[in-house]
């Protein structure tokens, strides 16, 4: 029933019930001092009492008025017989549809946790509150390794190793157990209006190694400083500062050994480099990168951070080095061209270098190399890949690190009738790298490499005091080869790569030679011109 309805039969109760109280009143034997006007005013009051019921009546729940307080009854009304009240009319049907109790808050799961704070990186994560994407990697390494002579250098370079008939190789073999190869890293993602700011920061455990009263204490090896650089840009347009891989390197070659194959290149140095997509599959790189003048002379091989003596080192750093380099990629593989300039100066002022002046070459050098997949030839050879790399230049040293290394340039300086006047000679050199990976399987490869180095030396280094450090750096002819052997049980092909997963387990056998300029002579007493080494390494790298 509508609440319309209730008022209008209620107010016609309250009027029935005036006008029967009227004509009690009215009947015979009603008190004499009743009078007209008290039945007017008690019928006027009865009236605004029904006006009032059917507004109230009318009005919405929440603003209807109280009950008014009963009024006192005049003495005249005492005395009339009244009608007994009739009861409040019911209060009227409430029609508002019932609101909804408030629902319990949404859980939240783990995937939309991990959704909220997955990174713009793969195996990244954000950091609450910030735009910025973190990720960790590294992997820990444990190397094995024995030779037929003793070298326990886990990163022998060639240009080193020791000559036939001296004590390391009288000596005989002696086996090495090193973890110090192991190595951690974190990247850094970050939106910005020039592109994503991407920065990178990489720790290994191959640095010096502490001693206590000049005893080497045991697996003691301190952390060092790969790489520190941040990068802003996109695909077409970067730039990147800071600690870097050169423009220069060149991994073509998959080994165990930490050694740097020979001809390879592995230098990490401070620059400015700019990349730049020039068309679709060719890269461009230019950068300027840290200077490191490296020469050898009859007193040794020094660096910038060497001593003289126990002063400073003639060798000074002038100009950066100036690199570029091309590269292009598609389904046949990868070829890259590269080149460097390069000053190098000896400053014999404020030293105690023989005479007394200076003087500067200038180094350059090219290198072309290239890395094919075969199953573009054939697809019965899978993920095989052929490598080639070769290269000429002259003061190129420091970039080649396990072959000449110190001698970016020869010097005179120290030699008889050159006391109070020198030269400085950057040093010819060219060589080449040859390589095949087989992959037996997804899980199973193999590297076969081969890499032959030669430096046309002055010819005054004959004069270099035989046995001397200077003559043993005199290097004509390098070589190295590899064979290996790796299994990676999680590896996995995904749209059309390869990845290694996150364990390797490898055996690998390396060859060494080098031959000295002049031979016999050039080694001293006791020693051949030339040093083999033969090496036997274990491996396992389990990355995070």
């Amino acid at each position: 029933m509508r609440g319309d309805d209730l008022a209008c039969r209620g107010g016609g109760r309250t009027v029935a019930l005036a006008i029967l109280g009227l004509a009690s009143a009215l009947q015979p034997g009603s008190s004499e001092a009743q009078t007209m006007q008290d039945l007017l005013d008690r019928i006027d009051r009865l009236q605004r009492r029904v006006e009032e019921l059917e507004s109230a009546q009318r009005a919405p729940a929440a603003s209807r008025p109280r009950a008014a307080a009963p009024v006192a009854a005049s003495p005249s009304e005492r005395r009339t017989p009244r009608i007994a009240a009739a009861a409040p009319p019911p209060p009227p049907m409430d029609l508002t549809p019932a609101q909804p109790a408030a629902a319990p808050p949404p859980r939240v799961t783990r995937e939309e946790v991990d959704a909220a704070l997955r990174g713009s990186m793969p195996n990244s994560w954000r950091i609450p509150g910030t735009d910025t994407s973190v990720r960790l990697y590294g992997f820990a390494k444990v190397n094995m390794f024995g030779s037929d002579i003793r070298d326990r250098s886990d990163a022998p370079s060639v240009q080193s190793i020791p000559l036939a008939g001296s004590s390391a190789d009288l000596q005989g073999n002696d086996i090495s157990f090193t973890a110090r190869r192991s190595r951690i890293g974190f990247d850094t993602q970050t939106p910005s209006e020039w592109g994503p700011v991407f920065t990178r920061v990489e720790f290994d455990f191959a640095g010096d190694q502490p001693s206590a009263s000049g005893a080497a204490t045991s697996s003691g090896y301190m952390p060092r400083l790969r790489l520190a650089y941040a990068e802003v840009g996109g695909e077409v347009f970067r730039v990147l500062v800071g600690q870097a891989a050169s423009v220069w390197n060149e991994g073509l070659i998959e080994t165990l050994t930490d050694a740097t194959f020979l001809n390879a290149s592995a230098v990490r140095q401070a620059q400015v480099r700019l990349t730049g997509r020039l068309a679709p599959g060719l890269t461009g790189q230019v950068s300027i990168e840290a200077p490191y003048t490296d020469y050898t002379s009859t007193a040794g091989v020094f660096y910038p951070d060497s001593t003289f003596d126990g002063g400073a080192s003639p060798a000074l750093n002038q100009v950066p080095d100036l690199l570029g380099r091309l590269t292009y990629r598609g389904d046949f593989g990868e070829a890259s061209l590269r080149g460097v300039v390069r000053q190098l100066k000896i400053e014999t002022s404020g030293t105690a270098a023989a005479g007394a002046g200076s003087d500067s070459t200038i180094g350059w050098g090219v290198a072309l190399n290239a890395n094919l997949a075969l199953r573009n030839l054939w697809t019965g050879f899978g993920n095989d890949q052929l490598i080639g790399m070769t290269y000429y230049g002259q003061g190129i040293g420091r970039y080649f690190d396990s072959a000449y290394s110190g001698q970016g340039a020869y010097t005179n300086l120290g030699l008889p009738g050159a006391t109070t006047t020198f030269s400085m000679d950057a040093t010819p050199a060219w060589g080449f790298v040859v390589g095949y990976r087989l992959a037996w399987m997804n899980q199973l490869r193999s590297t076969f490499a081969y890499a032959y180095a030669r430096q046309d030396n002055p010819s005054y280094v004959a004069e270099f005091a035989p046995g001397s450090s200077a003559a043993l750096a005199t290097n004509r002819e390098m070589q190295m080869a590899v064979a290996n052997l790796i299994w990676s049980p999680f590896a996995r092909e995904i749209n059309g790569r390869l990845t290694n997963g996150w364990l390797d387990v490898g055996i690998e056998y390396i060859y060494f030679r080098r031959d000295l300029q002049g031979g016999a002579a050039a080694a001293g007493a006791g020693q051949y011109g030339h040093g083999i080494e033969q090496r036997l390494q274990t491996s396992l790298i389990a990355r995070f």
